[in-house]
């Protein structure tokens, strides 16, 4: 997470300036939907400011609801896109039909191929250490819950180095849809000789991109894993009738 840094601009007010400062980190998805801010003792030491200007300034982007407050806690960001839930009639109808998980990929297959391209411009070596951890957590997973965790986890550190702000909450927006997708190429490919070698070496491929700074290889790797697990889903389907879907895994 980066850190905030240099003291409040002397345009603003200096509550103005603080709240400019988080909202900054916010775009710049530094501070990505559910992240804790610094607390108000970091935000004194960090701007030279005092409690009542941090306080104050809080006190603004709650009331824009850009974070909110919890008693003992502290504050955190909040998703600045409507969330559809699993239990509400549109997600329940995303999730009873296998058309709309290729929907998810096509979608996906461009919105992934540009925050790994991001993600090689712009990553830090912070984002670089949690990417390849979650990289080196995917392997000899064997557990299917275990693993679609994993490889979520992998594809959104990705997604969180691009600092992009409006890539970052337009996936969180989407997260439950992701997920199932996710699950859905775990549960059925994983455990076939045909495919897990080849998703294995997609993962490699765009993990080494990344963390070498290449943004056309991540990007091209990126959409051609997101392809690949598509297609594969659609042969099985042809071949099998059927595949596992996701609303049952849930």
């Amino acid at each position: 997470m980066s850190s905030l840094s240099g003291a409040p601009s002397t345009s603003l007010t200096t509550a103005q300036a603080v709240a400019r400062s988080i909202e900054a980190l916010i775009l710049d998805a530094a501070l990505a939907p559910g992240d804790k801010l610094p607390s108000e003792r970091q935000l004194m030491a960090r701007l030279g400011v005092s409690r009542a200007m941090v306080r104050e300034a809080l006190k603004s982007l709650q009331g824009q609801g850009v974070i909110e407050t919890r008693h003992g806690q502290g504050s955190f960001v909040c998703d600045t896109l409507a969330k559809p839930e699993d239990n509400e009639p549109l997600m329940q109808l995303f999730l009873g039909h296998n058309r709309t998980l290729y929907d998810v990929y096509e979608v996906r297959e461009q919105l992934e191929g540009q925050a790994a391209a991001l993600a090689a411009e712009r990553g830090s070596e912070q984002d670089f250490y949690w990417i390849t951890k979650a990289f080196n957590a995917m392997k000899d997973e064997k557990d299917p819950q275990r693993l679609a965790e994993r490889d979520h986890a992998f594809h959104q550190a990705i997604v969180e180095a691009s600092h992009n702000g409006v890539l970052v909450h337009i996936l969180s927006s989407l997260k439950g849809l992701v997920q199932h997708s996710v699950a859905a190429s775990v549960y059925n490919l994983s455990h076939r000789d045909a495919f897990k070698p080849q998703m294995d070496k997609h993962h490699q491929q765009i993990w080494q991109a990344i963390t070498r700074r290449q943004p056309v290889k991540a990007q091209r790797a990126a959409r051609a894993h997101v392809r690949y697990v598509a297609q594969s889903l659609r042969d099985i389907e042809v071949q099998e009738q059927s595949i596992i879907r996701a609303s049952e895994l849930l």
